[in-house]
């Protein structure tokens, strides 16, 4: 987390997964950096990576959820 917060990319944390928006190479550094500080002190790391990439595109972490949440009308909304 600490890789991933000093990194200064937009990112989020929720249950499952920590968010990073970025340039392909931007995150990959991030990646790359947060996986070696994991390696450091642990035999094993796991590591769960998803692409969205849209050229053009960026915002995106809280952009979908305010269209959903105004799509129901806030309801529900944090």
């Amino acid at each position: 987390m600490r890789v991933v917060r000093e990194s200064g990319l937009p990112h989020e944390t929720n249950a499952m997964f920590t968010n990073i928006e970025g340039e392909w190479d931007e995150c990959m550094d991030v990646v790359k950096r947060a996986v070696d500080a994991v390696a450091a002190v642990s035999p094993r790391v796991g590591l769960v990576l998803k692409a969205d990439i849209r050229p053009g595109w960026d915002g995106q972490l809280t952009a979908k959820v305010e269209r959903v949440n105004a799509l129901l009308g806030d309801e529900g909304a944090e």
